[in-house]
């Protein structure tokens, strides 16, 4: 009893718990059967374990063998109570129930033993004695009975009736037992409620943004998987290991690394082009084009009439009406290119900006006007991505944001890397990452697998504004040249090549057009071919 007592309290796994308990009580009586019943939800009495050592039955548990049998109803439809079943009796009236002999018609309460009568006949078995008994917790709820069949006489074999030691020792265990269930349902239950909660958050960021949705999703799963194949490696990454406790801190790292998000303005997150703001001002840059080609034509209109119809000056002042109407047009085009932010803007396109920039326009107010507001310009100069200065350091904040709120949790000890590993998804192998400027020598190796998973994800991510998603040779190639600049960790990223962990990704999450490759070669920082 004391043994199985330290047991119960030190046991997590809840298939393994409860076959320790009726194992427990098989051994402590020498009972030949026995089935442990949880009550669900329902008011239903689930079959979890059945045992039965003469017949070698071993269903439930660790057996790898699930319980096939429906569960028992408490009540009837109409609402009575199922005294009929002894189980079900001893659940609903929280009473031990032992009976010498489940044939003696001369029991006191009237039973129902229909079901191991046919048990009895199909396994050509014969149930005697049986003893229920339930399990109550310290509130008082039955949250389970335990059924005893057949106590063997030890040097015999012989079956005996269950004794009042017996009762007594089962009754000590089904409380010890139902003390340490309901712990771990408890347990349990918080702990569902904890991944509930975080997974909850997640899905707030990813729905505060359409652009982003899915990414707090998507992450995790690849942050895992690389995170696996490194723990298999025997070579490099040896010392390394992902055990369940590290696992789970680095599930929630994953689920909660864009956590600081919440209070990035989504007109910062949403920036599909330079100069959008609530909404994209190319549209008011469009206006003042038609308003200058406005003025040309009326200057045109005015200027024919001090000249001949038909006349050389005539034909002039229109050419020069029509030239300027093309570079108008031309203008408007590669400023509308230019919002877009696709691709690298060269010195050259930007001081084409600035000469635009110089024109004037009449605005409403009959107010001569620069025709790119300071801000305007600002924008439309930014050199990489739709992001100004300002608002790159916003959207980079939401780490610091991120790291503040987790270590203001109060995580528990096998937890606390948590922060560490949501917090370093931005940093790089040389220190010029942010927000801390860590290395590779001062970043943990789940911290070093969550940045490559971030970068993959972004990199072949079909839902950003700014940007389509890669082909796959292309995202790889990416994190192939990120290796080369010390900006990813090289082993890791040798892993996630050799071990294919981007490939189950691929087929689940990408479009199957950009999968253009199953078996890349030619990967820039790659040290050897795939076998």
């Amino acid at each position: 009893m004391n043994a199985i007592g330290i047991a119960l309290s030190s046991e997590n796994d809840m298939p393994r718990l409860l076959e320790m308990i009726l194992v427990g009580a098989k051994l402590i009586t020498r009972a030949d059967g026995g089935t442990l019943y949880t009550v669900n939800d329902d008011n239903k009495l689930n079959f979890e374990i059945v045992r039965t050592t003469s017949l070698g039955i071993a269903m439930g548990g660790t057996s790898n063998r699930p319980v096939q049998f429906k569960a028992i109803s408490l009540y009837h439809r109409d609402g009575r109570p199922n005294n009929e079943r002894v189980v079900a009796y001893s659940a609903l009236n929280k009473a031990t129930v032992n009976l010498p002999d489940v044939y003696d018609a001369n029991n006191s309460i009237e039973f129902d033993f229909t079901g191991p009568r046919l048990f009895d006949e199909r396994m050509n078995y014969r149930t005697r004695s049986m003893l229920s008994v339930p399990m109550i917790n310290h509130e008082g709820k039955t949250v389970g009975v335990i059924q005893l069949i057949n106590k063997q006489n030890k040097a015999t074999g012989e079956v005996l009736a269950f004794d009042r030691n017996d009762t007594h020792l089962v009754k000590s265990l089904a409380s010890q037992a139902a003390i340490a269930l309901t712990n771990k349902r408890l347990i349990d239950d918080l702990k569902e409620l904890f991944d509930s909660f975080i997974k909850t958050i997640a899905t707030g960021i990813d729905e505060k943004s359409p652009y982003t949705g899915g990414h707090c999703k998507r992450v995790p799963l690849l942050t895992l998987s690389l995170a696996e194949a490194a723990s298999r490696d025997t070579e490099h990454l040896k010392e390394f290991k992902l055990t369940e406790q590290k696992r789970y801190a680095l599930e929630v790292a994953s689920w909660l690394h864009d956590c600081g998000k919440l209070i990035t303005p989504v007109h910062v997150v949403d920036k599909a082009t330079k100069l959008e703001t609530i909404h994209d001002r190319i549209h008011l840059i469009d206006t003042r084009f038609e308003v200058l080609k406005r003025d040309a034509e009326i200057a045109m209109l005015r200027n024919l009439m001090k000249v001949e119809s038909d006349s050389p000056e005539a034909e002039a002042i229109e050419r020069r009406y029509h030239d300027e109407i093309a570079t108008l047009n031309s203008e408007r085009d590669f400023i509308r290119h230019c919002n877009k932010g696709s691709e690298f803007m060269a010195p050259e396109l930007q001081e084409r900006v600035k000469s635009i920039s110089a024109r004037t326009w009449c605005n409403c107010e009959g107010h001569t006007t620069p025709f790119f507001s300071e801000e305007e310009l600002k924008n439309l100069l930014i050199t990489y991505g739709t992001l100004n200065k300002e608002e790159r350091q916003i959207i980079n904040d939401h780490i610091v944001v991120t790291i503040k709120m987790l270590k203001s949790m109060k995580f528990p000890e096998n937890m606390k890397e948590v922060p560490e590993y949501a917090g370093g998804h931005h940093e790089r192998m040389d220190g010029t990452g942010y927000p801390l400027g860590l290395t590779r020598e001062q970043m943990s190796v789940p911290a070093r697998v969550m940045a490559i998973a971030d970068v993959f994800e972004a990199l072949t991510a079909e839902d950003r504004p700014y940007k389509e998603g890669k082909k796959l040779s292309e995202a790889l190639a990416i994190l192939g040249k990120m290796k080369q600049e010390h900006h990813i960790d090289p082993v890791l990223f040798d892993i996630f090549i050799h071990e294919k962990v981007y490939l189950p990704y691929a087929h689940k999450f990408m479009n199957p057009k950009l999968i253009d490759i199953e078996e890349p070669f030619e990967i820039p920082g790659y040290p050897f071919k795939m076998q």
